[in-house]
């Protein structure tokens, strides 16, 4: 799933202020905006409700993170932050969740679209039809065939190089549709399973019943995209708005600033608050420089929203002033390392499973914070938030965490390396990853298998490092260090990107394993057409018991993060849907 110099808040800043926002003071001072409405206050206090719930407008919401994102075009974006960020301030789409705490995030409701799809055929055929008078920044209207072109933008591979390509899947009947700039039809139109009767219709014809459509047709890569504003690989530089911002100026790498989009009509919109006049992201500040600056006020969050650092974990649990503004939060991400399928000798299931009994779970739990701040001992893929899971599926025996040496050994001879052997660890270059990767680098150690580390930019590190398989060939990738958080809330949304074979691609690779089992493949295939919910996840748990003995990941901590929010914001609370705070509904103390 993951900045820079604002005001500081100095002393000067009155103690009411700051008991009036996100999290400062006591449940009794906690009031709001709305009435004296009162939301919790504390730590955890972003996981039971809204902190300082408020509908007051104005002043500047300061975001920060140490990358840049993987992307700012919808249909190429990945990370979970992304998503989040988009959703609330600049892309809209036919449905999306609710801005609410607690089990209701999970919901979808209408946002583009005027009501729930009628479904017909058997499950197979949908159609929405949009609400009236919705508008882009600059004033043009919104229509129909704007969301098929963007679907027609994500088949196209020479542009949207990354980015989920679920709706390719579910939607190319065999037409083997070349994308929108290769599309042969005047209009860009050529699409035949999407189709357009009027301006304010869109009609999706799936190749087979799929009960996780909506969530698919609720991501930021099927928001609208009006043709003649598409400018293709620089789309990113400026996309266009349906949202209540815009993009004023983006210095990629640096800084975004987005300002109110005037022609967004909040009388369309159930969603967004719209609270801020401004959001101002700074970008490539060091991880502990980060952790600072959100402590002392001059930024309000990381929205990375991955936890703050070993070093800063005393100061926001044990100093009340930053305890009470703090949340571990159970992101629903999984921490893992993916074993390569495809580059000696882990091609060697002995050898993978040999990687799987030297690891030392505990030592990466520590690296990562510990239970608290790190997440629980993970056993397999499926994470507790995702029915399907079962703790008991860990075929390797790794719940207690701690390495077991000498069945890594028998498994080294068993793969002819009685010795061990080199291999190259891949992973992100900063904050706890590279600790963690240092941690299974020393894990992996103690039993002869020695593993060089190639830490590489955070930004591109899923789209064009570990997710183009040819070059995990070439680098000679044996273990690649990645984190993981469902798409959409099912075992689909979560699993199946990692290990269906089929959907295995030449760049924008998720099954960076490269598990392709026919097996696998044929139980994915029957979860499509399982409506029975309890019958679907049995048979996930089957599919993540037969991950877990191609010993091909190697999970280890089920996540939390440990993240701290400014007490001037306002609105906070934890979305279960991106298991970090909803971006859209902050506001600011002014």
């Amino acid at each position: 799933m993951k900045k820079r110099p604002g005001a500081l808040v100095t002393a000067t800043v009155t103690a009411s202020l700051l008991l009036s926002a996100c999290g400062g003071g006591t449940s009794s001072d906690n009031t709001s905006n709305n009435g004296g409405a009162k939301g919790p206050s504390g730590y955890n206090a972003a996981l039971q409700g809204i902190v300082h719930p408020s509908d007051k407008k104005g002043g500047t919401l300061k975001l920060t993170q140490n990358s840049g994102f993987d992307s700012t075009d919808p249909q190429i974006a990945y990370y979970a932050n992304a998503w989040n960020f988009m959703k609330g301030f600049y892309v809209r789409a036919l449905l999306t969740n609710q801005a609410k705490p607690g089990p209701d995030g999970l919901k979808l409701v209408p946002d583009l679209a005027a009501d729930m799809p009628t479904i017909e055929d058997g499950g197979k055929k949908y159609t929405f039809k949009l609400k009236p008078g919705l508008k882009y920044e600059d004033g043009s209207p919104i229509t129909s065939k704007d969301f098929k072109y963007a679907v027609e933008r994500v088949f196209a591979s020479e542009v949207v190089n990354a980015g989920p390509k679920y709706l390719v899947d579910v939607l190319d009947q065999g037409q083997k549709y070349p994308g929108v700039y290769k599309d042969t039809d005047p209009d860009k139109m050529g699409l035949k399973s999407v189709q357009t009767p009027d301006d304010l219709t869109i009609v999706f014809t799936l190749k087979e019943p799929n009960s996780d459509f909506l969530y698919l047709i609720s991501m930021p890569a099927a928001g609208p995209i009006p043709r003649a504003k598409d400018t293709g690989v620089k789309y990113a530089l400026h996309p266009v708005s349906s949202g209540p911002y815009k993009f004023e100026t983006f210095d990629e790498g640096k800084k975004l600033t987005l300002v109110r989009n005037e022609n967004w009509d909040p009388r369309t919109d159930t969603v967004r608050l719209a609270l801020p006049d401004r959001v101002e992201v700074t970008f490539g500040t060091a991880v502990e420089e980060i952790d600072n600056e959100v402590l002392s006020g001059e930024v309000d969050l990381d929205i990375a929203q991955t936890g703050v650092q070993p070093g800063t974990q005393p100061k926001v649990l044990t100093q009340p002033d930053n305890r009470k503004n703090t949340d571990s939060v159970p992101s629903g991400f999984i921490r893992y390392a993916a074993i390569s399928t495809k580059v000696p000798p882990l091609d060697n299931i002995h050898c993978r499973k040999a990687v799987q009994y030297a690891l030392d779970k505990v030592a990466m739990q520590t690296a990562r914070g510990g239970p608290d701040a790190g997440g629980a001992i993970a056993t397999n893929m499926l994470p507790p938030t995702i029915a399907g899971h079962d703790d008991a599926d860990d075929a390797f025996n790794t719940k207690s965490g701690k390495p077991q040496t000498d069945k890594a050994k028998e498994e080294l001879a068993a793969c002819g390396k009685p010795s061990g052997f080199d291999t190259v660890l891949a992973t992100r270059n900063t904050g706890k990853e590279f600790k963690t990767a240092e941690a299974l680098q020393q894990s992996l150690a103690a039993v002869g298998i020695k593993a060089r580390l190639d830490p590489q930019d955070p930004s591109q590190y899923f789209r064009s490092i570990i997710g183009t398989p040819a070059n995990v060939h070439n680098k000679g990738y044996g273990l690649m260090m990645a984190g993981w958080g469902a798409d959409y809330p099912t075992a689909a949304g979560f699993l199946q990107v990692l290990v269906d074979g089929r959907a295995i691609s030449a760049s924008g690779n998720n099954n960076y394993a490269e598990i392709d089992d026919p097996e696998i493949n044929k139980l994915i295939d029957q979860t499509k057409t399982e409506p029975d919910l309890a019958k679907n996840a049995e048979i996930w748990r089957q599919i993540n018991k037969l991950v877990s003995e191609t010993a091909a990941y190697l999970p280890f901590t089920y996540d939390k993060a440990l993240n701290y929010r400014s007490p001037r914001l306002t609105n906070c609370f934890v979305t279960p849907y991106y298991g970090m705070l909803d971006f859209g509904s902050l506001g600011v103390v002014s």
